[in-house]
């Protein structure tokens, strides 16, 4: 059975998404499945060109009926924290387009506490909806990566849960 976590929220005055998530695996698993290309497609965008996840590496994320994503890896502390900045789709990576997107990962027993706090909004023309986009969007999308995480993906590289 999948965990059942809370969704996410948003903080207006800081200009924040942030989402916390309990995932029955280890972070070694949870962070192949954030920072490996291949494990991002399986639970996020549906394509991803990203193939080092080191500080400066930038790549693409595409979501189906979208223009590519820019994004840059800005953090790599493996398995404690990842951050990436990324845009809109279509559109160079500037601060006037983008946000920044940090997972800290902490061990609970066998399993991870994930934490996404998503910032910048109040750089983007629409904050307000932005955040309400990223509010619904992390909620669907952690918990499909929940559901992927404390699955049995099949892989030759996949640390063991």
């Amino acid at each position: 059975m999948t965990t059942v976590n809370e969704p996410a929220v948003i903080d207006d005055e800081a200009f924040r998404v942030t989402r916390t998530v309990r995932i029955e695996a280890s972070r070694e698993r949870v962070w192949a499945a954030l920072t490996r290309e291949d494990l991002l497609a399986e639970w996020f965008p549906q394509r991803v060109t990203l193939p080092d996840a080191v500080p400066g590496a930038t790549g693409t994320f595409t979501f189906d009926g979208y223009a590519d994503v820019p994004v840059r890896v800005d953090e790599a502390d493996e398995p404690h924290a990842f951050a990436y900045t990324w845009g809109q789709p279509g559109a160079p990576l500037t601060p006037e387009t983008s946000t920044q997107v940090r997972f800290t990962l902490a061990a609970d027993g066998a399993a991870t506490v994930l934490t996404v706090v998503e910032t910048g909004f109040e750089r983007l023309a629409d904050p307000s909806a932005a955040m309400r986009g990223n509010r619904e969007g992390w909620t669907s999308e952690l918990d499909e990566l929940v559901a992927f995480a404390e699955g049995a993906w099949v892989d030759a590289e996949s640390p063991a849960s």
